[in-house]
């Protein structure tokens, strides 16, 4: 159980996975689902997301995710994203088309599997992206995670950086909604969320990114009591 509804816990090539279930008279074939990121089993979701998370799962609406550990969106961690998408549809009855929910770095992971699978995402949304690697962790930190140098990791960064990969997702008109803080120290609002809105937008993509005043990177009321990104979802999602 969790937030007071079922949840089931399993191994998908190694990893872990959930799904907590909505209660059975909203559960419906081809069911919706909001995928959820960065999955640490034990940690997150934690009881921050709870509030968002009752509100989908009242709603009909699943929540699931998988633990891939500590990926910056790799090519390794975007495979097994692959593996759990075919195992949770086929083994839980979830929708091929997921909404995707992409808290701080979960968003990198979650933003190149999109890019990668733009026909299977119904609507994406971030809460304080992190959507530009040299912004966070920096190419430094993040190249031992892609099997490179740092200047390896650098003249292959457009292959890798979800800020560089919107175009299959802008040309499906996969709609994303941000809420970022301007106040954000470790993942400036600007070189993260507001940058790939501007490129989102320029590439005719449907964007909006509400920016919170004042506010930085921490688990308050402002991001995640959030009705907005509760109704983003429940529009898409049922579509």
């Amino acid at each position: 159980m969790q937030y007071g509804y079922e949840r089931a816990d399993f191994d998908v090539a190694g990893r872990r996975g959930f799904v907590i279930l909505p209660p059975e008279a909203k559960r419906s074939k081809a069911m919706p689902w909001v995928w959820y990121a960065p999955t640490f089993i034990g940690m997150l979701p934690s009881e921050s997301n709870r509030w968002i998370c009752e509100r989908l799962l009242a709603g009909g609406i699943a929540v699931a995710g998988i633990d891939v550990g500590e990926t910056y969106g790799n090519p390794q961690g975007r495979a097994e994203y692959t593996k759990f998408h075919k195992f949770v549809v086929a083994k839980f009855g979830l929708s091929r088309k997921p909404c995707l929910w992409g808290q701080s770095r979960g968003w990198l992971m979650l933003c190149n599997w999109a890019s990668e699978h733009p026909e299977l995402v119904k609507c994406m949304g971030g809460t304080y992206a992190v959507c530009d690697l040299a912004s966070y962790p920096g190419l430094a930190d993040a190249c031992s995670y892609y099997g490179m140098t740092e200047s390896e990791l650098r003249s292959h960064l457009s292959e890798h950086n979800p800020i560089d990969r919107l175009a299959p997702l802008a040309a499906r008109k996969v709609p994303i909604f941000l809420i970022h803080g301007d106040s954000d120290t470790p993942v400036p609002v600007q070189a993260n969320s507001g940058l790939l809105a501007r490129r989102y937008r320029a590439l005719g993509g449907p964007v909006e990114l509400q920016v919170i005043s004042g506010k930085g990177h921490a688990e308050i009321p402002e991001f995640f009591l959030s009705q907005k990104m509760v109704d983003f979802f429940v529009k898409h999602a049922k579509r």
